[in-house]
């Protein structure tokens, strides 16, 4: 009963909060969209969610001990994986089991929504299911699915997916929503391959820092930092988002010290730990404050 206890390292519970973030603002789009919801499907749709986000980062876990990854990570609190497989290797095959379970559970989840709701949600499930399982072993050697990947995941598929499951349609004002995970998302993992880069070459992986170098990706982040908030005003004058949206420009707050932080530190593993902590603060408030913005729109 112990060793399965331990088995919630290999989630990583702590990151998970992220993916209600997402869910709230998928939700806050259905209801600026179409006034009212289905509230067993709102649960439904986290609950998968969820399970979507403890399968991938299972696999994560599980093949980075395969391969020896963790092993050589210099870890950090936001990025390196939990480490407890190295402590407790006989956890592996439990792990791999757990991630394929949380898969099939996701994948139950999305027949439920093609069959109830509509099968024109099959895309963004699908691509989803091939998302969780190839991004360790083969998103992460090419360097650009590597950096829009976990943005398709959290923005593109969870925001508008929570949005049709809960609407029977796509909307441009989904899409929209989308796209502030998406280009924070991104931007999350892209800064927590910072410090992994000596770790993540030696296994054969090829996202951009290693390809490009700390400073050269540095713009792309700071590329993919500003774009959320263009979109949010975007989709006030275009008229995809109410007025009350810019409630979600209150992230830029943080967008400076990061900003400056990642410019100064890109190739500074211990003075880039800070920024990756605020990395992970923006993420979350972004998208709450968005969702607020739309619900009291």
């Amino acid at each position: 009963m112990d060793n399965y206890k331990l088995l919630l390292d290999p989630m990583r519970l702590p990151f998970l909060v992220l993916t209600p973030a997402c869910v709230i603002l998928g939700l806050a789009s259905a209801v600026w969209t179409s006034g009212q919801v289905n509230w067993f499907h709102f649960v439904l749709v986290l609950i998968g969610a969820l399970a979507a986000h403890i399968s991938v980062n299972a696999f994560n876990e599980y093949f980075d001990f395969r391969s020896g990854l963790d092993t050589r990570t210099q870890r950090t609190p936001f990025s390196g994986g939990s480490g407890r497989l190295q402590r407790t290797p006989e956890l592996g095959k439990s792990t791999l089991i757990m991630s394929w379970v949380f898969l099939g559970l996701v994948s139950l989840i999305g027949i439920y929504f093609a069959v109830v709701v509509g099968m024109a949600i099959l895309p963004l499930g699908l691509l989803g299911l091939a998302i969780i399982y190839l991004y360790t072993n083969w998103i992460t050697r090419y360097p650009l699915l590597c950096l829009i990947a976990p943005g398709l995941g959290f923005g593109i598929l969870m925001v508008m997916g929570t949005d049709f499951a809960l609407t029977g349609s796509y909307s441009w004002t989904a899409f929209a929503a989308s796209l502030i995970p998406f280009f924070l998302v991104s931007n999350l993992l892209l800064l927590n391959q910072f410090p992994d880069v000596e770790a993540d070459q030696r296994v054969g992986r090829k996202h951009y820092p290693i390809q490009i170098g700390r400073t050269n990706s540095s713009r792309i982040y700071l590329a993919f930092l500003v774009m959320p908030f263009l979109v949010i005003i975007g989709g006030v004058l275009v008229g995809v988002f109410p007025a009350t949206a810019l409630l979600g420009l209150l992230g830029l707050v943080l967008v400076v010290p990061i900003f400056r932080g990642v410019l100064t530190h890109a190739e500074d593993t211990e003075k880039l730990i800070p920024i990756l902590g605020q990395n992970v603060l923006i993420n979350l408030v972004t998208p709450v404050l968005l969702a607020v913005g739309l619900l009291i729109g």
